[in-house]
């Protein structure tokens, strides 16, 4: 789950929504910018579904009950999240290994700093997953690969960027992520600066330097604004399953 708490009450999105806007993003990058056509299936079916593991978990929320809020990506504890990860690339795989090598790298790289046993674990497993499914692959090209990850990382960030901020925010109140700008992997080609500058040009509308897309990217942001009084007195599971839905139209726009 994706979270922004607010002083009554807490905005939160399910992350195969998050992946969902992640998709689409992709499905208007400039076929002159993506290397290997080809490929480009694999790699926008990794990008809608990069969140897969998570998408029946967020339907039910878990409480933090040290912070008093809704578990989110960033503090969810780390063995049933292994779980979860793990369930989502298998899902994946069976469609497409391609786009199964491409998330598996995904979450190896979330854990693989972290020194729990279960996180440990599960980066030995998918680096062996990931090597059985490269040499499975006719003709595995890394700089490709890399090039098809950077896209992966990008779109993951740049809907991050929508969900985790206010829309119309300022600059000034940014979510911490994005302070300095957009990250841009070194293998993508898209500009000589290592962060695209990003800013909410109105409630509805994102203006982005070095834009990479055939024309303006449009999109829905869906979410819920549960309260935390609902929450006090009905649990969180139940206030955000009576919750209905929002959604908030965004465009992505040349600076």
């Amino acid at each position: 789950m994706i979270i922004r708490e607010g002083s009554n009450g807490f905005v939160m999105i399910e992350q195969d929504y998050h992946a969902h806007i992640s998709g689409e993003i992709i499905t208007n990058w400039k076929d002159s910018l993506f290397h290997e056509p080809n490929l480009r299936g694999s790699v926008e079916y990794a990008i809608f579904n990069h969140d897969y593991g998570w998408k029946l978990i967020d339907k039910q929320p878990f409480w933090n009950d040290q912070k008093q809020a809704p578990y989110s990506f960033i503090d969810f504890p780390t063995p049933p999240k292994t779980v979860f990860y793990k369930h989502g690339i298998d899902e994946i795989e069976k469609v497409d290994p391609y786009a199964g090598l491409l998330c598996s790298r995904h979450y190896t790289r979330f854990l693989i700093d972290d020194t729990s046993p279960e996180a440990e674990a599960f980066v030995q497993k998918e680096e062996k997953r990931q090597r059985n499914l490269k040499h499975s692959l006719p003709a595995f090209d890394k700089a490709l690969f890399d090039f098809h990850y950077g896209l992966l990382q990008f779109c993951d960030n740049l809907s991050l960027y929508i969900c985790l901020n206010e829309p119309g925010t300022s600059n000034k109140e940014e979510h911490p992520f994005f302070k300095d700008g957009l990250p841009v992997p070194a293998s993508l080609d898209i500009c000589n600066q290592d962060k695209l500058h990003l800013r909410w040009k109105d409630k509805n509308t994102i203006q982005m330097s070095d834009f990479p897309f055939d024309g303006p990217v449009y999109t829905s942001l869906k979410q819920k604004v549960v309260s935390k009084g609902a929450i006090s007195a009905n649990g969180v599971i139940e206030s955000y399953q009576e919750m209905p839905f929002v959604e908030i139209d965004i465009s992505l726009e040349p600076e």
